[in-house]
């Protein structure tokens, strides 16, 4: 039985979403070997959000089952409120799994998506607010230079052509290319020879240049067309992610990037934090394991012992 009535009951205003929605998904299993300095990787990309987002914004993590020392920090954030919505996911469902949690909750006008490894750098909302306000068409945009295979662009493409504005040929700096090809794991050869073969198809409206394509890593999209592309399939905690691609190309939006890299991929080095050159033992240690046979089976046994600890952890 009730005794007396709920005080909460005598409250008549509840806080109101802002217009922008920031959403960062964090997946950190171990503070050791690739992920050592991951925990410094996240704060840096969320401190870089707080500094550079010119308005107000619901920052919302979802970190997809790290390791308790994160989850920790986690915590510190969302009391010290530099963080509105966490959810702290009990097993890994992946990161379209974390997608199709985040965007149906997000409340926000306009949201944009970030992997907890993204550096944003002064300029990127106003660049991208710029692209949707001359493409009104447009489903998602990401604040750097990016490339797409042709078919997740078919859309795009055709309304490029019926504008009589799109131009197929070299577009990006090579600095620009650089820098995100090195990110990921490429060396400059690969680098120039990817640069050198694979196009860029610009666009222009209202006066305002944009690439065809956006990235999975980082992009900014109307609350409503998210949404219109749920549920996403998740089968695998980093793979698949190019159905988002294809569901924005198939309800009929336009896909663009910028011409500039304002947004820049960490991975799992924190930006400014330079790593010491390794000692005569480490590179004599280097070159034994790099030795064919020896690298395949080491590599071999590194994936096995990891999918042990992390692969199904309730």
């Amino acid at each position: 039985m009730r005794i007396g009535q709920n005080p909460a009951k005598q409250i008549f205003e509840v806080a109101q979403p802002r217009p922008l929605s920031i959403a960062v998904v964090n997946f950190i299993p171990v503070l050791s070997g690739f992920h050592a300095r991951s925990l410094e990787v996240l704060k840096a990309c969320l401190d870089s959000l707080r500094a550079t987002t010119p308005e107000p914004f619901d920052l919302m993590v979802f970190d997809n089952h790290s390791c308790p020392e994160v989850r920790t920090a986690l915590n510190g954030m969302l009391q010290r409120e530099e963080i509105q919505y966490l959810v702290l996911s009990d097993t890994n469902i992946g990161k379209i799994g974390a997608w199709n949690f985040l965007f149906g909750a997000a409340r926000g006008e306009y949201v944009v998506y970030a992997d907890g490894d993204m550096l944003f750098r002064p300029g990127w909302l106003e660049d991208a607010r710029a692209l949707f306000a001359a493409y009104p068409q447009a489903g998602m945009v990401t604040a750097c230079p990016v490339r797409n295979p042709a078919e997740v662009l078919a859309g795009t493409l055709a309304w490029g052509q019926a504008q009589g504005s799109l131009q197929t040929g070299t577009f990006v700096d090579w600095e620009a290319y650089l820098e995100l090809a090195l990110s990921i794991g490429w060396d400059e050869a690969k680098a120039r020879q990817r640069y050198t073969l694979d196009p860029d198809y610009r666009l222009e409206a209202g006066g305002k240049p944009a690439l065809a394509g956006a990235g999975h890593f980082q992009f900014m999209a109307p609350r409503r067309v998210l949404q219109e592309t749920l549920p996403l399939p998740s089968q695998a905690p980093m793979r698949g992610e190019r159905i988002l691609d294809q569901k924005v190309n198939d309800l009929g939006y336009l896909r663009l990037c910028s011409l500039k890299p304002y947004v820049y991929h960490m991975g799992n080095q924190p930006v400014g934090v330079p790593v010491a050159a390794p000692r005569p033992r480490a590179r004599l240690l280097q070159r034994l394991v790099w030795l064919p046979g020896l690298r395949h089976v080491l590599l071999w046994i590194y994936n096995q012992l990891f999918r042990l600890f992390f692969d199904n952890v309730p």
